[in-house]
């Protein structure tokens, strides 16, 4: 049986910080719209440098302070066949744009990719990196923002396609 699920993949450096509590957020916000079976979602890094590890500390003490546990996520660098198994690739600033564009596959590619404040342009451009500015509720509030909107937007896009 074909998994008819949209799958989403978010993804930021190390995938350690944005990237897990994009995950952590919208796995919270999609539990709540009792849509686990109808979106998927994922993280990783453009870089492998962590690979295996849990977010870092402050991202976990973060997120549990507002309600999220990302404690068991375990940090992935993006791969070729991401760019095929997931509908859409969510990055966090437009050097993991570039990045993206650098380990994409391109002639096989199906992954729609965008950046996550194009739905919540009022921060900006880019999530900042918490990891060396230490502004993790910061971050949090724009990732949390993001993704109530980036969820209304994908709801409304499966009622189109019913």
């Amino acid at each position: 049986m074909e998994d008819k699920s949209y799958k989403v993949l978010f993804v930021c450096t190390g995938n350690i910080c944005r990237s897990p509590t994009a995950e952590g957020i919208m796995a919270n916000l999609l539990k709540k719209e009792n849509l686990e079976e109808k979106i998927k979602i994922d993280s990783a890094g453009t870089h492998g440098w962590h690979k295996g590890e849990m977010p870092d500390f402050r991202s976990v003490s973060c997120a549990k302070g507002f309600g999220v546990d990302i404690s068991k996520l375990k940090s992935r660098p993006v791969e070729s066949r991401d760019f095929n198994e997931f509908d859409l690739i969510v990055a966090m600033d437009e050097k993991n744009m570039y990045d993206l564009s650098r380990l994409s596959p391109h002639q096989e590619e199906t992954a729609s990719i965008h950046k996550l404040l194009e739905f919540a342009s009022q921060y900006g451009e880019d999530v900042p990196d918490p990891y060396y500015r230490d502004n993790f509720d910061y971050v949090f509030e724009m990732i949390q923002n993001a993704c109530e909107n980036l969820l209304a937007h994908l709801k409304s896009m499966l009622d189109e396609s019913r």
